[in-house]
């Protein structure tokens, strides 16, 4: 870790060739891992030009992705990367707190259209410690982008209904939350009508020009049909 006094980006990574399960009925196995990582890529790169963070760290035994992460001067960590994704968040938040990291920024992987300067926003918006700024998913049901100072301040508990609790969590250890609403950091690719969605919004970013090649193999398989 080159610079431990700032807020670090932790990004958890599943095992890739096994990724999305939920996109099963639209997505082929074998074009799954390609589409996950491309977003991921599109989150490294959004993370690699935002200013203000002191590092980014994947957590991952995946080699692909720690391939990736090296492209984009990012960290890894395997600790913690076979505990789910509040298991990795949680190791991780551990290993930055051990190293005196001031904060945590812990974004998931499939947020293709994150950018810069949404990043930059959530670091603007972020109080001194103890302090917690939060960004939901579009349905306010998940927790899409959470900057935790100092890193283990607050426990966090990921799932599909987290944001409304993530919110009574600080609330619990002191800390009025912050919320920014940002619409790419909003939209996580899950299931297929996100990916529907996703498709629709002609998006030039890695993830898009992957859906834009792939598409007459995945109408093939239905996706308009599924995410409708």
């Amino acid at each position: 870790m080159s610079n431990t006094k700032g807020i670090w980006a932790v990004v958890p990574v599943k095992d890739t060739s096994a990724a999305k399960q939920r996109l099963a009925a639209a997505v082929p196995p074998s074009l799954r891992q390609t589409l996950m990582l491309a977003m991921l890529e599109d989150v490294l790169a959004a993370l690699a030009e935002a200013p203000g963070l002191a590092g980014r760290l994947l957590v991952t035994t995946d080699p692909v992705a720690q391939r990736l992460a090296t492209r984009y001067r990012t960290d890894w960590l395997t600790d913690g990367a076979g505990d789910g994704h509040t298991g990795a968040v949680a190791a991780a938040a551990r290993h930055l707190a051990i190293n005196g990291a001031i904060g945590m920024l812990t974004v998931p992987g499939d947020i293709p259209l994150v950018t810069a300067e949404e990043i930059g926003d959530l670091l603007a918006a972020h109080r001194p410690a103890p302090a917690f700024t939060i960004a939901p998913s579009h349905d306010e049901q998940g927790s899409n982008a959470v900057i935790v100072s100092p890193p283990e301040a607050v426990p966090l508990r990921f799932g599909e209904d987290s944001f409304f609790p993530h919110l009574a969590a600080a609330e619990a250890h002191g800390i009025r939350p912050t919320v920014l609403h940002l619409p790419g950091i909003a939209l996580d690719i899950d299931n297929p009508a996100d990916l529907l969605h996703f498709a629709r919004l002609g998006s030039r970013t890695r993830a898009g020009l992957w859906l834009a090649d792939n598409m007459p193999t995945l109408a093939s398989a239905g996706i308009g049909r599924q995410g409708e």
